[in-house]
């Protein structure tokens, strides 16, 4: 039998709910894949089997593909399915992670509203022909509910980093293009805004090429997620049953 090792895992958003805890124990054979990883949450975990399957494995704040053995070290994080894509007591923030904002170059998460003109300011350059900014706010409606608020929570040093990667990335892809993309966290009412995002470039048609990429790109890989309130209480988004 292979050795096993103890191992913290890293809960949030609904998991961390259905769980009742942010952290969990777990007993790993050496050389437990991703996949291996989830089959072995949902047996000692009954209460979040049905949830832990469709999660992806961050292994210090990084990615692992299902088939790649699990590194010896690390923090491990079951990552639910981000928010993105779809049409009272309040979730509190993550308490390991309750600072107002975190920053890194052209990337932000904070729990202040966020400023439209402040992070198209942050793309200015002389050789700009075009800025476009996309502001996503929080709807009255969905999924054919009437929205009281949100609530957005995050892993905020993993978010951080992908955020900061996404925007190198089509830096270095779209030539001259500069982009911003700052995320609120915590409560939110209905009008307010959840991301913002700004990209500058030569041209009107790479400004907006960096500025969609930029979106669809948070929107898929960014650990964050997003919890709908309504008269009947709160559902997760993006997170399946």
């Amino acid at each position: 039998m292979s050795p096993r090792t103890s191992r913290n895992i890293r809960l949030f958003a609904g998991l961390k709910e259905a769980a009742g805890r942010s952290h969990m124990p777990l007993e790993c054979p050496e050389g437990a894949t991703p996949a291996d990883l989830k089959g072995l949450v949902a047996a000692a975990y009954p209460e979040i089997a049905s949830l832990a399957d469709a999660c992806r494995v961050a292994v210090g704040g990084k990615f692992v593909a299902d088939d790649a053995p699990l590194p010896a070290e690390g923090e491990i994080a079951l990552i639910p399915p981000v928010s993105g894509g779809q049409d009272v007591d309040r979730a509190p923030l993550d308490t390991d992670d309750d600072t107002a904002s975190d920053r890194s170059r052209s990337a932000c998460l904070t729990t202040l509203a966020l400023d439209s003109t402040q992070v198209a300011r942050e793309v200015a350059m002389d050789t700009a022909g075009a800025t476009t900014t996309f502001v996503g706010n929080v709807r009255s409606h969905s999924r054919g509910l009437i929205i009281t608020h949100l609530d957005y929570e995050a892993y905020r040093p993993m978010a951080l980093r992908v955020m900061q990667e996404i925007v190198d990335d089509i830096e270095s892809d779209v030539e001259g293009a500069r982009v911003a993309i700052h995320h609120r966290l915590g409560r939110l009412v209905v009008g307010e805004a959840a991301v913002v995002i700004a990209a500058s470039a030569p041209h009107r048609a790479e400004a907006f090429d960096a500025c969609r990429r930029a979106i669809e790109a948070l929107k898929r890989d960014v650990p964050i997620w997003k919890k709908e309130f309504d008269a009947q209480g709160g559902s997760w988004i993006g997170q399946g049953p």
